[in-house]
């Protein structure tokens, strides 16, 4: 799919046809869409080969005046899906005239941006508060992680669960797209600043070091995360285990008392002279001895602290 946005009265509207200055956004793009804007510039395969793979890294080239950036955004996937929080390649072309973004999937970061005011025209300045928006969804939805962990965390202290425990399974897998993704991207943040044209005015300079600061409280918090949920899964490893010991424990403990009338049934259950056989209380007595016998055998066990 492709989308022609142009700022127009400071809000960002849909147009037919690329104008100077307009930001051209590629959605899953077939290459029948990729040649209507090869009159604009033919994308080169290698960067499109980039975006596809969904482990491509953070990074930035230079090709005349042209810039090719991708970014690796956060993206929520679908309540179905295997991991509910990842990470995908955004790819972005800054020309002369036009700002291009081109992405695989839909991407929440290109979605929030379109609800921005935002100046098309400033190609440059568009690209960092892309990248800004980008960082802040980051944070947005480690909020959102660590308040499922902490329902998560409370659900589990009741009964462990197999789902809650899959639950963070799957949180973790999402910590790691995190941590991987935003340390690439700080590699390409890093780059920015070292390139003049992003650092030309005050106003992208700000945009940087705000960048900056978001990226690494992402980071930062991302790293706590991922400590919480390891600290919460050793300790709920240790609590089943210790829920496991206590069962055993007293189903060892029922075995024992158990064991004591079966034997005095055992005993009078063989073809031997015993005592009592010819009492017509023989019954009563023997239901006495065993009940005497489990109820010796239960206060041992209740001071030895096993039931």
């Amino acid at each position: 799919m492709i989308e022609i946005l142009n700022s127009l009265n400071g809000e960002l509207k849909k147009i037919k046809k690329s104008s100077k200055g307009s930001w051209i956004n590629l959605i899953s793009p077939t290459k029948k869409e990729l040649s209507k804007i090869s009159s604009i510039i033919e994308i080169p395969n290698h960067f499109l080969s980039s975006l596809r793979d969904v482990d491509e890294i953070p990074d930035m080239e230079k090709e005349g005046d042209n810039l090719f950036i991708i970014a690796r955004t956060p993206q929520r996937n679908e309540s179905n899906s295997e991991v509910e929080y990842s990470t995908i390649p955004l790819g972005i072309i800054i020309l002369e005239n036009h700002l291009i973004t081109i992405c695989f999937k839909e991407n929440d970061v290109v979605n929030e941006l379109k609800k921005r005011k935002i100046s098309t025209s400033k190609k440059i300045q568009t690209t960092l508060v892309m990248l800004l928006v980008s960082a802040r969804i980051y944070l947005r939805y480690l909020n959102e992680i660590n308040k499922k962990l902490h329902l998560i965390q409370e659900g589990l202290k009741d009964v462990a669960r197999n789902e809650d425990i899959l639950h963070i399974s799957n949180i973790q897998k999402s910590l790691v797209y995190f941590s991987t993704s935003l340390r690439g991207n700080q590699f390409l943040i890093e780059r920015l600043t070292k390139t003049k044209v992003f650092t030309r005015y005050e106003h992208d300079l700000e945009l940087l070091d705000e960048m900056i600061e978001e990226n690494k409280q992402a980071i930062e918090m991302t790293s706590i995360y991922t400590n919480i949920i390891n600290n919460m899964t050793d300790t709920f490893s240790s609590v089943i285990s210790n829920n496991l010991n206590t069962v055993m424990k007293i189903l060892t403990s029922i075995t024992l008392v158990l064991m004591l009338p079966t034997l005095v049934s055992s005993i009078y259950g063989m073809n031997i002279q015993l005592p009592f056989q010819n009492s017509p209380y023989a019954f009563a007595i023997t239901m006495s001895i065993s009940l005497a016998l489990s109820l010796i055998g239960v206060l041992i066990l209740w001071r030895k602290r096993l039931f």
